[in-house]
């Protein structure tokens, strides 16, 4: 078996350590000739005997674009195109329609197991063809955790469905990051009575109903900086979160639990948030509360 791997950033470069260690032939290409095995796509192209499978590992949106726009341009009729990164759903769309002209088939992919996949294994969320997903199972099997394979892969639906179901779970973790974040703050808040707060956590990990690889991963954060004193309170997102609550607008879903982790994420981007400062002048106005000045005021 034989792949293509376009983007070995870090989840890239250990998805090929992982296809290789599974005996899986891997030519991977990147920017950066430092860890590149070729020079250009068209090199890459040619290194692969038909018909091709490349596996597209860069960043969502104009990067995407970009590489599937030149892998057009370089493969041939009946070789297949997986994204693997996290383009937003409607993104495959025009992918399909753009490697089809070509004759190429498209395969998008949600990945899910961050820097933890190589040693873990990927959870894989596919959407395609029935034919192009039984094509590049092996690929799938190599890359999803040992176990059995519905436990870690789904061939969810056509086109678009394994970036949807990624989105969705994506929403999901920053609710359950948000909620695990609100009770650290608010154990840390109870100092007079809460005397061990990394404790409290590592405790929950067998035989409570809040258990999860993620509460695993709080643990391993308060067991390496107990106060998170070398850490800024600033929380980027990927943009997938906010996809989440687009589509569930448009499709009269109730999401607020999620809604909420994303906005919380905004606050924690201001230094002084304006709202915050109306809610003080206004709580001032009407029951003569007390507001902290800045040092100009």
């Amino acid at each position: 078996m034989q792949i293509g791997l376009v983007g070995l950033g870090r989840m890239g470069n250990n998805m090929r350590a992982r296809l290789r260690n599974a005996g899986i032939d891997v030519v991977g290409y990147d920017t950066n000739p430092d860890v590149s095995d070729v020079a250009t796509l068209g090199d890459l192209a040619a290194a692969l005997e038909g018909p091709r499978i490349v596996w597209v590992m860069v960043p969502a949106g104009k990067i995407t674009d970009s590489v599937v726009k030149d892998l057009a341009g370089v493969l041939s009729k009946g070789d297949l195109v997986i994204d693997g990164g996290n383009s937003k759903f409607t993104d495959d769309f025009a992918h399909e329609a753009l490697l089809a002209e070509a004759g190429i088939a498209y395969v998008d992919c949600g990945v899910s197991g961050g820097v933890w996949g190589l040693q873990n294994g990927y959870g894989l969320m596919v959407g395609g063809a029935d034919e192009d997903i039984a094509r590049a199972m092996p690929i799938f099997d190599a890359l999803r955790p040992e176990g059995p394979r519905e436990e870690g892969f789904v061939h969810v639906g056509p086109v678009g469905a394994g970036h949807y179901a990624k989105m969705v779970h994506n929403g999901i973790e920053y609710a359950l990051m948000q909620a695990y974040a609100e009770g650290y703050e608010l154990l840390e808040a109870r100092e007079d009575l809460i005397k061990d707060v990394p404790g409290t956590f590592k405790a929950w990990q067998r035989g409570t109903v809040v258990r999860s690889w993620l509460l695993e991963l709080m643990v391993r954060a308060l067991d390496a900086d107990p106060e998170l004193a070398e850490i800024e309170g600033y929380v980027g997102d990927s943009g997938e979160g906010r996809w989440t609550i687009e589509d569930a607008l448009n499709h009269s879903v109730p999401v607020p639990t999620i809604s909420a982790s994303i906005f919380a994420r905004f606050v924690s981007r201001q230094d002084d948030s304006k709202a915050m400062k109306a809610v003080a002048a206004l709580r001032q106005q009407f029951g003569g509360h007390a507001v902290k000045r800045t040092a100009d005021g």
